[in-house]
C-alpha cells in the first residue's frame, strides 16, 4: 500500500468487505456445508458485490492515489464480474480451470504486492483457493473444490475481518519486538 495511504481508508475498508462477502458466499458454495447452497447461488454476490462495487470502490481507490487497493480492486472486481457472468455459459472444464488458473496468478500478484500482513493473507489465501479449484477443475476432483472452498472461506474471514477491525478498532497487527534483530537498547 503507498505510504501517505493508511490501511484505514474509506476504499480500502469497502472493497475489502465488498471482497469478505464474496469470498464467504463463493467458498460455502463449493464447500457443500449448507445443504442446497452451490457455488452458482454466489453468482448474484459475485456479479453485484465482488464485481461491481469492488470496482468501482477501486476506482476511488486509485482516485485517492493508493494504487495497490486500487489495482487490487479493481482487477479483482473485473475478474468476478466475468466469472459471474460466465457461470451459466457453456464453459468447458478446462475453460473453467484456466480462468481459474489465471485468477490465482493475479491473486498471488497481490500477494506479493506487499502491503499490510492482513491484506497479503487475504491474497495468499485466495491465491491457494482459485489454485485448488483451478485443478479440481481440470482434474474433475470434487474434494479438491471442496478444500479450495474452505480455503475462499478463510480468504473472506480475513477480509471481513481486516475491514471490521478497522472499523471496530481492533487489533490489525501482532505486537512484537519494537527493534529489528540483532539490536539492543543501550543507555
Amino acid at each position: 500500500m503507498d505510504n501517505d495511504v493508511s490501511a484505514g481508508s474509506t476504499t480500502t475498508i469497502v472493497g475489502r468487505l465488498a471482497l469478505g462477502v464474496t469470498l464467504l458466499a463463493f467458498g460455502v458454495g463449493h464447500t457443500g456445508v449448507v445443504d442446497g447452497v452451490t457455488a452458482a447461488d454466489a453468482v448474484t454476490v459475485a456479479q453485484y458485490v465482488g464485481g461491481v462495487a469492488l470496482f468501482v470502490a477501486g476506482l476511488l481507490a486509485l482516485r485517492d492515489r493508493d494504487t495497490a487497493s486500487g489495482t487490487a480492486f479493481t482487477v479483482l472486481g473485473a475478474l468476478w464480474f466475468t466469472w459471474a457472468v460466465s457461470v451459466g455459459g457453456q464453459v468447458s472444464a478446462n475453460a473453467a480451470g484456466l480462468f481459474l488458473l489465471l485468477f490465482a496468478l493475479v491473486a498471488l500478484s497481490l500477494t506479493f504486492a506487499g502491503g499490510d500482513l492482513l491484506g497479503q493473507g487475504m491474497y495468499g489465501l485466495l491465491c491457494v483457493s482459485l489454485l485448488l479449484l483451478s485443478i479440481a477443475a481440470f482434474a474433475d476432483a470434487g474434494a479438491l473444490g471442496k478444500a479450495g472452498g474452505w480455503f475462499a472461506v478463510a480468504a473472506g474471514a480475513v477480509a471481513w475481518y481486516a475491514a471490521t477491525a478497522v472499523l471496530a478498532h481492533w487489533p490489525t497487527a501482532l505486537r512484537g519486538r519494537g527493534a529489528g534483530r540483532g539490536v539492543t537498547a543501550t543507555g
